[in-house]
């Protein structure tokens, strides 16, 4: 047998040299400023109490505890060590207690245990805000810079829009640490509520901001018949996708008239007004208009075939007399 093979089979053999492995949990801890934290290490009260607990910090001693407890500088009143399980309290932290911290742990009866656990100390995130373009906007001429300021100890920044997550594309950009979005050139579904959440392992805070963007009017439309009975009432109802929302004004057969809003009524269809009529959706911000029209003709009363064979029937009534 291979001796390096036999060497490596007998030391995994050994009492408690796999148990060294599991005396702290997997990390890293979290931990604010000012705040405590404990480590907890997965040993049970022993029947024998432990000859040694010893803590220590990037090598430096925090505290060893055999007959008495050494304390390390600057733990005083800063740590409880609980003699029968090895676990540490650490009271008062500050960023400078992030790094490894190393559990040595010495059983009368049993090989010695130990462990490696790393703690980050962060200050909580505060103060998030999220500032952007004061000025009008208009699509496809103007860029616009959302940025997301946060205090703290900041790890991540996430940006939605709308509610949903807003990733980098043909016209969206991040800055390296994601603390500003770009929009180059701005469009139309660029408007709406834009929200960062600023955060790191002990806390999130959250700050929006509504971008305006000034677009169309585009997809102008109009609702209502195509024909109509004659004497009847007909309403023509203009739509336009815009913001700000679209002024809107009518002409009928090329001629301009009176009524400047979203709705034209004919109160009763006659020869007169049959034709076209034109919606024509103006922005006062982008000063862009679009414009579409609707033919409205006259329609049978009754089935235009009931007619042809009454008059059929008209002639050849004559024509027995």
């Amino acid at each position: 047998m291979d001796t390096k093979l036999l060497w490596t089979s007998i030391i995994l053999l050994l009492p408690g040299s796999c148990q060294a492995q599991n005396v702290l949990p997997a990390g890293p801890l979290s931990g604010a400023v000012s705040d405590r934290i404990t480590f907890k290490t997965t040993l049970q009260h022993p029947e024998l109490p432990f000859l040694s607990v010893s803590w220590t910090f990037k090598g430096v001693n925090v505290i060893t505890s055999t007959n008495r407890d050494v304390l390390g500088d600057g733990y005083t009143n800063r740590i409880t060590l609980d003699r029968s399980t090895g676990s540490l309290e650490l009271r008062g932290l500050s960023m400078a207690d992030s790094g490894e911290y190393v559990v040595t742990i010495i059983p009368q009866e049993e090989s010695q245990k130990q462990g490696k656990i790393t703690l980050n100390v962060y200050v909580p995130v505060s103060g998030v805000t999220v500032r952007g373009p004061s000025g009008i906007l208009i699509e496809n001429k103007h860029t616009a810079s959302i940025t997301c300021e946060a205090s703290g100890s900041v790890s991540s920044r996430v940006w939605t829009k709308d509610g949903q997550y807003l990733r980098p594309g043909p016209t969206i950009s991040f800055s390296p640490d994601n603390e500003i979005v770009i929009i180059r050139p701005v469009r139309s579904n660029d408007h709406g509520v834009y929200q960062c959440k600023a955060s790191n392992p002990i806390s999130t805070v959250a700050a929006a901001f509504n971008l305006t963007i000034n677009f169309g009017p585009h997809n102008v439309s109009i609702l209502g018949p195509s024909a109509a009975t004659p004497g009847r009432k007909v309403t023509f109802r203009c739509w336009a996708y815009s913001f700000p929302p679209a002024r809107f004004h009518w002409q009928f057969n090329g001629n301009s008239t009176n009524v400047n809003g979203s709705s034209f009524v004919v109160e009763h269809l006659n020869d007169a007004s049959v034709g076209n009529y034109t919606c024509t959706a103006k922005n006062v911000v982008t000063q862009r208009e679009n414009s579409t029209i609707i033919y409205l003709r006259a329609s049978c009363a009754i089935p235009c075939w009931s007619i042809l064979a009454l008059l059929l029937s008209a002639t050849s009534s004559r024509w027995i007399m």
